[in-house]
C-alpha cells in the first residue's frame, strides 16, 4: 500500500511538473500563456467573475458606510447649530422682555419723581385657602412701612397694601386678597384714555383661579378683554398710574342681572421676592 501510495505520488508530481514545463515554453517561446493557463483561465472564470463581483459589493459597502459616517457627522454639526441658535434666540427674547421692563420702569419713575419707596423683602406666605396674604421683612421699628400703605414692583406693578405691621415684619394682602379693593381706570392709565372707571377688588371664588373682578359693570362701559386695568388714584389709597391687570373675560352674572370683569394681575404674585413699600406719593389730578 505504502508503494502504491508512492508510485502514485510520482506519477502526480511528474505531471505536474510536465504542465509546469509546457507552460513556461509557451509563455517564453510563444509570448502566449499557453494552453495550459487557458485551460485554467476557463476553469477559474466563475470564482475571478464571483470574486469581482464580491469586491464590488464590498466597495460599494464600505463607500456607503464612509457616507453615512459624513452626513451623521453633519447631522452633528447642524444639531449643534440648532442649539446654539435657539439659546441665542433664548438670550435675545431675555434681552428684550429686560429691556422692556427696564423700559416700564424708567417711564414710571420719570411720571412719579415723588415717590418715596423702600424696598422690602418677602418672608413667607399665609398658610390657608381663605386669604392671599404674605409677610415682608419690615416693620415700625425698623422702617417707616405703616398700614394702609401701596406694596408695588420697581415697574409700577401693583402687588397689595400693607395690612398690619409689626416690630420688625408685617402682613400685606395681595391685589387676590378679597379684603382687597382699589378704584381704577379700564384701558387706560388716565381719564382721558381709559374706557371707564370701575372698582377692581378681590373675589373668593376667582382667587382660586389667581383672578381679580370688576363687578356690576355699568350698561355704558365698553370693556373688553385684553384691556389694561390702572389705579385711578382716586381716594388717596393708592398712587394713580399702577398697573393691577388685564381683562381676561367679560360676562353676565348668572342670574342675569349685570355684568363682572376678571383680571389678571400683571404679575405672577407667588413668583415675586423682592418689592417696594410706597412710603408716600402725591397724586396729580387724575
Amino acid at each position: 500500500m505504502k508503494a502504491l501510495i508512492t508510485k502514485r505520488s510520482v506519477v502526480i508530481a511528474s505531471i505536474a511538473l510536465f504542465l509546469a514545463l509546457i507552460t513556461l515554453v509557451s509563455v517564453n517561446v510563444f509570448n502566449s500563456s499557453g494552453p495550459v493557463t487557458g485551460i485554467a483561465n476557463t476553469i477559474t472564470r466563475p470564482v475571478r467573475a464571483l470574486s469581482s463581483t464580491v469586491a464590488r459589493t464590498f466597495g460599494n459597502i464600505f463607500a456607503s458606510i464612509y457616507r453615512y459616517e459624513e452626513l451623521e457627522k453633519r447631522y452633528e454639526e447642524v444639531l449643534q447649530q440648532n442649539v446654539k441658535l435657539q439659546q441665542d434666540f433664548r438670550l435675545s427674547a431675555e434681552i428684550e422682555a429686560e429691556n422692556a421692563m427696564l423700559r416700564q420702569q424708567l417711564e414710571f419713575r420719570a411720571r412719579n419723581p415723588d415717590y418715596i419707596q423702600e424696598m422690602v423683602t418677602l418672608e413667607n406666605w399665609t398658610a390657608d385657602n381663605w386669604t392671599s396674604t404674605f409677610t415682608i421683612n419690615r416693620g415700625y421699628a425698623n422702617s417707616e412701612v405703616r398700614p394702609g400703605m401701596t406694596v408695588a414692583t420697581e415697574y409700577g406693578v401693583l402687588i397689595g397694601q400693607v395690612s398690619e405691621v409689626r416690630a420688625t415684619d408685617s402682613t400685606v394682602i395681595t391685589v387676590l386678597d378679597t379684603k382687597f379693593s382699589a378704584a381704577a381706570f379700564v384701558g387706560g392709565d388716565n381719564r382721558e384714555d381709559a374706557d371707564g372707571t370701575v372698582t377692581v377688588k378681590g373675589d373668593f371664588a376667582q382667587m382660586r383661579n389667581g383672578l381679580l373682578i370688576i363687578d356690576y359693570i355699568d350698561d355704558d362701559l365698553n370693556i373688553v378683554t385684553g384691556a389694561d386695568v390702572f389705579t385711578s388714584g382716586y381716594g388717596a389709597v393708592f398712587p394713580a398710574g399702577l398697573n393691577v391687570g388685564e381683562v381676561v373675560s367679560v360676562q353676565n352674572h348668572a342670574n342675569g342681572i349685570g355684568r363682572y370683569a376678571t383680571v389678571r394681575p400683571s404679575r405672577d404674585i407667588e413668583t415675586i421676592q423682592t418689592m417696594f413699600v410706597i412710603i408716600d406719593f402725591e397724586n396729580p389730578d387724575r
